[in-house]
């Protein structure tokens, strides 16, 4: 239990909280993390338990005469000034959060400078410019650019990390090409990455195999299932993941939105402008490195770069968990995927230079100077990962995980144990920013509860289910979330925008995953019936709240519709009066793509 009560949760809500008003990601990240260092460089000597008096007042209405609600504000006063007003602590924690799991951290860290630099021998390759091309003359509407990405998503299932960098890489210039807002593709990618990542073999089940071993030995139960049992049987209950996945694929077929993201295909439709006027993009690769050094566009340029990166990191996987004698599901779970994504980031760099030298396109010093150029792009994306784990670490200080997870364990009915426990893990990732944290946090909380009140492996299973399904959603729902930060860098979004507009479809999905577990809870019917009962609700959904909104907001609920209203018939979009040669030319300032195909000019779809 937590020393500082409800004031831990201070932090990283101040932190979320000025991001999304502000706009400001890097600014409210490090407020969050100085708020932090003040309260911990007080101590919790300013408030007598103000978890304790909290408690009181809520479950008892009532005060207690003794309850003594302010503590020794003099003394915390003291330690606050001598940590320098709380800086002490708070660069102390942005170093630990480098340095933090065995280096791991660090690994990420440079695995994500490597994959700039590998996006920027693409670009200098022409690879972006072939690939672009070469998918436009496949992909014809926007709705089967967004299948596309979906599909990928899908398909690339080994790690969160890669997903996003492949996808959004791969697929930013044809969107930008068929006017798909950023903030659009930028849901799809994250949408499709985690949550595909915990319902396959990858490094999400791996750490997740673990967290339920423990668990289970800790409970000393007499001839528990394996832990690969446990997962297996958890994957229905993992309801969040499976319906974000299913709901990725009806806005995409569907062409409905509503909320914010109903906004931005809007903007993105009827003027060209991907992302808003004063958005601040995570990553504008044009801008930083100018035009490609290849005067002939090659798609071998992209897939070779991409495939080195998908082999090397799966194989350099495989090899870091291999023994004598191992099997491979001993590989996959025992493998180092931080290390795998870090050797696979850097050989893709050095097909670059290969790429270059084969072609005759740049030079060895020509390519150092590009994999430079590349970190650059990546610096924006590094320093708020490092401010979002920074607030880890702040809130691992103050032990707000297990306040959460504590205060809500003392009110859990067997019977809504899933929905509450999902929405624990939902509000903790949401907080921290942090899935694995999450889990890390709540699964040998939630295994013993779940056992203690049924003593039943079936719930245990449904509770592993719902904290996996908890922690993605509140991920999804965070601005301070690091594959939150990975989606909008490698889609170019900004990523106040992608929280925003994402926020929407994420807590539809959370309800109704909520809703479904309940009625697991009470009626015990399988989830195999209950999950296709939940895409036909979110279907309906989709339907009924974008026609709704875009009825209140006085546009059409699909944006490629919206040339009908004025003319009564398809027109053509805004052009672009900035067309040049390239696919992703606008300045921050303006938002709009370059090089608008004539392809998409005369092309509208139907509702769908």
């Amino acid at each position: 239990m937590s020393e500082f009560g409800a004031l831990s949760l201070v932090p990283p809500l101040l932190a979320i909280v000025l991001a999304i008003v502000t706009r400001k990601a890097v600014l409210s990240l490090f407020l969050g993390i100085w708020s932090g260092g003040i309260l911990h460089a007080g101590g919790p000597i300013l408030f007598d338990d103000p978890g304790g008096w909290l408690r009181g007042l809520v479950t008892e209405g009532t005060i207690s005469p003794e309850a003594n609600f302010f503590g020794d504000p003099v003394s915390w006063g003291e330690g606050v000034v001598t940590s320098g007003f709380g800086l002490v602590p708070t660069f102390d924690w942005i170093v630990a959060a480098i340095i933090a799991d065995d280096g791991f951290h660090a690994q990420i860290l440079l695995f994500t400078l490597l994959l700039g630099s590998g996006v920027a021998m693409i670009w200098n390759l022409g690879g972006s410019y072939a690939v672009r091309d070469w998918a436009l003359s496949k992909i014809e509407t926007p709705r089967g650019a967004g299948v596309a990405a979906w599909l990928l998503g899908v398909l690339l299932f080994f790690d969160d990390y890669a997903n996003t960098a492949i996808v959004g890489s791969a697929m930013k210039d044809v969107s930008d090409q068929l006017r798909i807002s950023r903030e659009k593709l930028a849901y799809i990618v994250d949408s499709t990455a985690a949550p595909v990542a915990t319902l396959a073999i990858s490094s999400w089940v791996a750490f997740q195999l673990g967290l339920i071993r423990d668990a289970y030995s800790d409970l000393g139960v007499e001839d528990p299932p394996s832990a690969f049992e446990v997962f297996l049987n958890s994957i229905p209950f993992n309801m969040y993941a499976i319906l974000a996945i299913a709901m990725v694929a009806i806005v995409v077929v569907s062409r409905r939105d509503y909320g914010e993201m109903l906004d931005a295909e809007h903007r993105s439709w009827r003027t060209g402008k991907v992302y808003r006027e004063d958005a601040q993009p995570m990553q504008d690769v044009e801008a930083d490195l100018g035009e490609p050094a290849a005067a002939t566009p090659r798609l071998v340029n992209f897939f070779a770069p991409v495939a080195v990166l998908v082999v090397v990191t799966v194989g350099s996987a495989l090899l870091t968990g291999h023994e004598s004698g191992a099997s491979l599901y001993d590989m996959v779970t025992n493998a180092d995927y931080a290390a795998a994504l870090t050797y696979g980031s850097f050989a893709m760099v050095v097909s670059g230079f290969v790429l270059g030298r084969v072609y005759d396109i740049f030079d060895f010093r020509e390519a150092t100077d590009t994999t430079i150029d590349g970190f650059g792009i990546m610096l924006t994306a590094v320093s708020i990962l490092v401010l979002a784990w920074g607030i880890g670490e702040v809130v691992a200080a103050l032990a707000t995980g297990d306040y959460v997870a504590t205060y809500v364990g003392e009110f859990l009915p067997a019977a809504v144990l899933p929905a509450v426990v999902l929405l624990t893990a939902a509000f903790i990732a949401f907080s921290t920013g942090t899935s694995w944290g999450t889990m890390a946090i709540l699964t040998p909380i939630a295994i013993p509860v779940a056992w203690g009140l049924a003593n039943d492996h079936t719930m245990v299973a449904a509770v592993v289910g719902a904290v996996f399904s908890g922690a993605i959603f509140g991920d999804h729902s965070s601005p301070i979330s690091d594959t939150t930060v990975l989606s909008s860098t490698f889609t170019g979004a900004d990523l106040v925008d992608h929280v925003r507009t994402q926020l929407y479809y994420a807590v539809t999905v959370g309800i109704v995953a909520i809703a479904l577990l309940l009625v697991w809870g009470v009626t015990r019917i399988t989830p195999l019936v209950l999950l296709p009962i939940g895409v036909a609700v979110l279907i309906a959904l989709v339907y009924g709240l974008s026609e709704l909104d875009a009825r209140r907001k006085g546009v059409d609920p699909v944006s490629v519709n919206a040339s009908r209203e004025t003319t009564g018939g398809p027109r053509k979009p805004a052009a672009d009066t900035t067309a040049t040669s390239g696919p992703d030319e606008p300045a921050a300032e303006s938002g709009s793509p370059t090089d608008s195909s004539t392809r998409v000019d005369d092309r509208t779809e139907d509702a769908g």
